[in-house]
């Protein structure tokens, strides 16, 4: 049997609007970020469960859409949390370039030659550790939903880490964009991308920060 899950960045943070690293840290929605659940709610179709980080952030966008739908409760996972941004997090991509210079250079292609793998801070999560429970997370919606209809409410590094791992290319995350996919067993398949922020006027806004 086979669930198509679509994960989902939350809504506009307050850190979001402020340009400042998250990571695990738990800033809540912005006013726009309230409103952008909310029109994502209206581009959704039926689901049969929601699931969500348990951040705030992700929180909050997937209890609006919950009530909008009448699909619940909201089922939250940890493990739907966003990467640890370690020292980066509170951070201002201008105050990053202070204190760790050169590391942000053309973002996510700055490689240290010496190394040939991204330059960090201390405390960042690799792309190991996140990747592994992510893949848990994916799993347990499997064999709750295993031939569901499911909606996740997360993070850009949690979408950014299965793309990559599933062959996808990087492009940067608005807030209420996803993408959709396919798990059936311990196989996964990469479905389209969706901006569900995109019919009622409200503002698209993409972070260039986790």
């Amino acid at each position: 049997m086979t669930s198509r899950v679509l994960f989902v960045r939350h809504g506009q943070s307050e850190w979001n609007a402020l340009g400042r690293w998250q990571g695990q840290a738990d800033p809540p929605l912005s006013e726009l970020g309230r409103a952008q659940a909310r029109a994502a709610a209206h581009s959704l179709g039926a689901l049969d469960a929601i699931f969500a980080s348990d951040l705030q952030r992700a929180a909050e966008t997937a209890a609006i859409i919950s009530s909008a739908l009448g699909v619940g409760p909201v089922i939250l996972d940890q493990d739907l949390r966003e990467r640890d941004a370690g020292e980066w997090s509170g951070l201002t991509r201008a105050e990053i370039e202070v204190r760790f210079p050169g590391y942000l250079e053309s973002d996510r292609t700055a490689f240290a030659p010496e190394r040939g793998e991204p330059r960090r801070p201390p405390g960042w999560e690799p792309d190991e550790t996140l990747l592994e429970r992510v893949l848990g997370a994916v799993q347990r919606i499997h064999e709750a939903l295993p031939d569901g209809e499911v909606l996740a409410v997360t993070h850009g590094g949690v979408i950014y880490v299965l793309e990559d791992h599933l062959g996808g290319p990087f492009h940067r995350l608005a807030n209420g964009e996803g993408r959709w996919i396919e798990v059936e067993d311990d196989k996964l398949r990469l479905g389209d991308r969706v901006l569900l922020v995109n019919d009622d006027g409200t503002p698209v806004t993409v972070p260039n920060q986790l």
